[in-house]
This record gives C-alpha cells, structure tokens and sequence, in this order.
C-alpha cells in the first residue's frame, strides 16, 4: 500500500469497556504507520499498548483524568497534511464552519465523543469520527477509522466494523 496507513480510534472507555487490545482492532493496527486515539482512552496503558503497534498520537476526553499525558487539542502533520484532533466537536449543527475556525490549517479533523461514526466534507474541510471499538452505543457495530495519505492528500477514509 502506498502512502501512510493511519488507524483512528476514539472512546475505548478502558478498563470498563477496553480489557485489552481486541482481536479485530489488533489486525489494523499491524502495519499502521501511525495510531490517532481522539479522546476517552481513560487508562495510559491503552495508549501504551498502541504504542506497541506504531507511533501514538492521542488527546484528552471528558473521562480521562491528569494522569492521561495529553492535550485537549493537537494539530501535526501526516506525510504533507495537516491533521487537527480533538475530543468533542460539539453540536453537529454548524460543526464543519465550527472546526474550520478552529483548525484553520487543517485538511483532516480527526474527533469522538459521540460514539458515533462520521465522515462528512465541506468548507475546505473533511471531518472523521471513527467511532468507537468498544462501546458502540445505539450504533449496529463498534468501528475504527482506517486512513491513508500520501503527499498531503487524504486518499482514502473508511469507517470499519470491528465488532
């Protein structure tokens, strides 16, 4: 596969809902050039056992405590695209304008929350939640985000079932 393979996942609600890394989950991190984690890891030890996989980038959610070491916003680059993370969008009404305001560099916003996957476009902008692995609400499956980019462009998004 060209380009760089970037797994995103959000909400794993660890120790309730994340024991440890599931078997499905596992399958795409192996290969994955870089992890994003948008929020509600609630234990370090999960971002440690991603680390396992490939190079972590994760922020803050509303469950996770100080002894998360993670900021509640990020912004980096993924092979030439700039890539903006946060933990809640806030409302879906307005939320494109809402985030192009605030990552105004960004290509990709990359957020959770809501447990709820997204992929929508508009104003310049793409944003992804992937939902989460592990807690997947109302929705019919648990999912993760599977990326890939190559000289700064997002080449592909697709939210994927894991369970």
């Amino acid at each position: 596969m060209v380009g760089v393979k970037v797994v995103a996942l959000a909400d794993t609600h660890a120790p309730r809902r994340w024991k440890s890394c599931p078997p499905r989950v596992a399958e795409h991190l192996r290969g994955a050039d870089a992890i994003l984690h948008a929020g509600d890891v609630c234990v370090p030890g999960v971002l440690a056992e991603l680390a396992a996989y490939a190079p972590v980038h994760a922020v803050k959610g509303n469950n996770d405590g100080p002894d998360l070491d993670a900021p509640e916003t990020l912004e980096l680059d993924l092979d030439g695209l700039r890539v903006g993370m946060i933990h809640d969008s806030g409302p879906a009404k307005g939320r494109l304008a809402r985030m192009r305001r605030r990552f105004p560099d960004a290509g990709l916003v990359v957020f959770g929350h809501s447990h709820i996957p997204l992929d929508e476009s508009g104003e310049g902008l793409r944003i992804f939640n992937p939902g989460s692995p592990t807690d997947r609400r109302r929705q019919p499956h648990g999912t993760i985000g599977l990326l890939r980019i190559e000289s700064g462009r997002l080449l592909e998004a697709r939210i994927v079932p894991v369970t």
